[in-house]
């Protein structure tokens, strides 16, 4: 069995961060941050239109706040608010041409995914345009799919632990409440594309033990880089004034450039310590 000790993981965190910077890391998160941006608020609008034709009871406010609920607020308020103007003044019209246009553009942002990811784990991207469009497809339909069952979740548990909190005695029934769930999902929902990014996307299939060191370091950094990038544009931020109207849209567009950076560095360090470790074998 291979020891491994804490000044690997430390060496390993160098050797990758020097990689990411080498390898063009900070290029291919401009190139997923763009392709993430423009299919955004298309893929939001079909979301939104699509749930509304299954159900007239679900509420698209909720499934917003849940996309964007791990999102500092002075970057998802305004383009919140911009949705719901869309959103109020849509028809289905949005689930056809929307839709296409949607899926395609995310598309291209999960395959730019998908490319960063697979050099990050030092290996070749071999794979067919069929087979990487049909898997970048694949992501897309399964992530709105998550989204809206994740929405009906949130209803229909709530309903449930009504009768639950009168069954459980005591300081239990706390755990059994709407609040704590929307939490979970909120943060569940970057847990579940983190793991999904690292387990599918690179050409090789790796076991939940290898990624896990990477996915770890990506969560942390991402709940750092959120309360880091509030912060800033709370505080020092003057996209107001360089941009004026476009200030909103531009900061979205650098905190997912950032956001990207983080994810492929996570994938790098993953990398980097199965290099390692099988160096050692």
């Amino acid at each position: 069995m291979i020891k491994v000790h804490a000044s690997d993981f430390i060496r390993a965190l160098l050797a990758a961060a020097a990689r990411f910077d080498r390898k063009g890391g900070w290029v291919m998160s401009s190139h997923i941050a763009m392709s993430m941006m423009l299919a955004l608020f298309p893929f939001i609008l079909f979301s939104v239109s699509l749930a509304g034709f299954l159900s007239q009871d679900v509420n698209t406010d909720n499934l917003i706040a849940l996309i964007f609920g791990a999102w500092p607020e002075e970057v998802a308020n305004p383009i919140i608010s911009e949705i719901q103007k869309v959103v109020a003044a849509s028809s289905t019209r949005l689930m056809t041409f929307g839709g296409i246009v949607a899926i395609y553009f995310a598309s291209n942002g999960v395959n730019a995914v998908r490319v960063a990811m697979t050099l990050a784990y030092r290996e070749t991207d071999n794979v067919a345009f069929w087979k990487a469009r049909l898997l970048s497809l694949v992501f897309v339909l399964g992530g709105g799919a998550m989204l809206l069952l994740a929405t009906a979740v949130e209803v229909a548990l709530p309903l449930y632990f009504n009768y639950v909190t009168e069954a459980v005695p005591g300081s239990w029934s706390d755990w059994f409440t709407g609040s704590r769930l929307r939490i979970g999902l909120t943060l569940g929902v970057p847990v579940a594309s983190v793991l999904a990014c690292h387990l599918w996307l690179p050409g090789h299939r790796r076991s939940l033990r290898q990624i896990l060191p990477g996915a770890a370091l990506t969560l942390g950094l991402w709940a750092a880089a959120v309360q880091g990038f509030a912060i800033y544009i709370a505080r020092f931020s003057t996209y107001g004034a360089t941009y004026a109207g476009l200030a909103g849209a531009m900061a979205a567009l650098i905190f997912m450039y950032l956001m990207a950076a983080i994810l492929i560095f996570g994938a790098e360090y993953n990398g980097e310590l199965i290099a390692r470790r099988s160096r050692d074998v």
